[in-house]
């Protein structure tokens, strides 16, 4: 029987073939990958004046004949992704964008696979003016190349291009540490703390028979958990830069439940989204906090009721600054990572079920100002200045906090990061994000 080359796996030739042209057009390298590919075509490398930058984008390709894609208008249409590529994407140490080539029309469509909507976030929606794989396109591909993540990126400037501030706040620590045997671990601990008080802390670190906390044990509740005769009291630096790692991540552990306690009054912990975020002090209701940016007084609203748009009478969801932090030690200091984000609630208590859809519809309305603002927003509250809290605390607290944090570094950059390296303009309402997570709700 004579071999045969089918006619999808000609098309998929054409398409790699078409696309890998259309990017060289746009002074792009483009490297096919061989038949042993298992979601990804080919890389394109970014060039600047012919020069190559070693900055790499994963590129996957999916050519069709004629016929229109699913939900097509004039401006723009959907794409579900499969479950299986986004499972090996998610994974990738590069950027990953899916190219839509149509042989029909010879149109070319272009987006981010982080961009998607819906559950597990695999549905992505196209602008047919806006997501064109052309030479428009050039710096939004850039940008998905500029690290947003841990330690290390930033958040561009509002004007000039000059300054940037680094997503990191130094962490003046105490000069000492409390160190105690015990004959618990931390679950056993945690449930003799709790049926020994009313008000348990549990700002401390439990490991192989050892105790660590900031606070002397034998004055407080934790007097429980410790052998009393075997606490002492010892230089932090002794622990804090130990040379074994897993000694770094159980202080970054103490440092966590640390900052947990410090802020218990106006922040949760959320051990499943491993992330702080904002009190609502009642239910169904907004919650601002004031403080000095980085020109002006302002107010952040950092827990937003969101009313239905069908039914402004009923809330839709209550959002909630929050962010992700991250321990990290460098040289001789210990630094606070910190990654703004949102946290979802029914009410300002109750975990909304739809998260995903509702984060991934505000992260795209968010810019560099927003992210800037929000940076500078945690630092302040973070950082506890007396005349930045009025109105922030309750009451004034008469624990000394155990953690200070220093303002977030600033560089000097040339230029300016490209604002969709951030996110797109602010083409929708909060009211669109409370419509976006009622049509998901009801797909699903």
């Amino acid at each position: 029987m004579a071999k045969k080359i089918t006619h999808s796996q000609m098309l998929g030739e054409r398409g790699e073939s078409a696309v890998r042209t259309r990017f060289l057009s746009m002074n792009f390298q483009f490297d096919g990958r061989s038949r042993l590919e298992a979601g990804i075509d080919g890389i394109a490398e970014i060039m600047i004046d012919g020069e190559p930058q070693a900055r790499m984008i994963a590129v996957q390709i999916k050519t069709t004949e004629s016929g229109r894609y699913t939900t097509e208008t004039d401006n723009s249409f959907t794409y579900l992704l499969e479950s299986n590529d986004l499972a090996y994407w998610r994974v990738s140490n590069l950027p990953v964008i899916l190219v839509l080539y149509r042989v029909s029309d010879e149109t070319y469509y272009w987006k981010d696979v982080s961009s998607g909507v819906g559950e597990g976030a695999r549905k992505l929606t196209f602008s047919k003016s806006d997501d064109i794989l052309d030479h428009k396109a050039v710096n939004r591909l850039a940008a998905l190349t500029v690290p947003k993540h841990g330690a290390g990126y930033y958040v561009p400037p509002l004007g000039g291009g000059e300054d940037a501030l680094v997503n990191m706040l130094p962490i003046k620590l105490p000069d000492e540490i409390f160190v105690a045997s015990t004959s618990f671990d931390g679950k056993k601990a945690t449930s003799v703390l709790l049926d020994a008080s009313d008000t348990p802390r549990f700002d401390w670190a439990i490991k192989g028979g050892s105790f660590w906390s900031f606070h002397d044990p034998r004055e407080e509740v934790t007097r429980e958990i410790v052998d009393l005769d075997q606490v002492e009291a010892i230089d932090t630096a002794t622990i804090a830069f130990h040379e074994d790692i897993h000694e770094q991540h159980n202080f970054a552990f103490l440092l966590r439940n640390t900052l947990q306690h410090q802020f218990r009054d106006e922040l949760r912990w959320d051990k499943v989204k491993k992330l702080f975020h904002f009190l609502a002090k009642e239910k169904n209701t907004s919650r601002t906090f004031t403080y000095d940016s980085a020109k002006k007084r302002a107010t952040t609203t950092v827990v937003n009721v969101v009313q239905q748009k069908a039914n402004p009478e009923r809330v839709a969801f209550v959002r909630h600054h929050a962010f992700v932090p991250r321990f990290e030690c460098f040289g001789d200091e210990w630094n606070l990572i910190i990654t703004p984000t949102y946290h979802f609630t029914t009410n300002g208590f109750i975990p909304h079920s739809y998260p995903d859809a509702l984060l991934s519809g505000k992260k795209r309305l968010d810019n560099n100002a927003s992210l800037r603002g929000q940076l500078i927003m945690w630092h302040r509250l973070l950082s506890r200045a007396a005349n930045e809290v009025r109105g922030l605390f309750d009451e004034e607290s008469s624990e000394v906090p155990i953690l200070a944090f220093g303002g977030p570094p600033v560089l000097t950059l040339p230029t300016t990061v490209p604002e969709d390296a951030w996110g797109a303009p602010k083409k929708a309402s909060e009211q669109d994000e409370s419509q976006q997570a009622e049509l998901w709700k009801d797909a699903v």
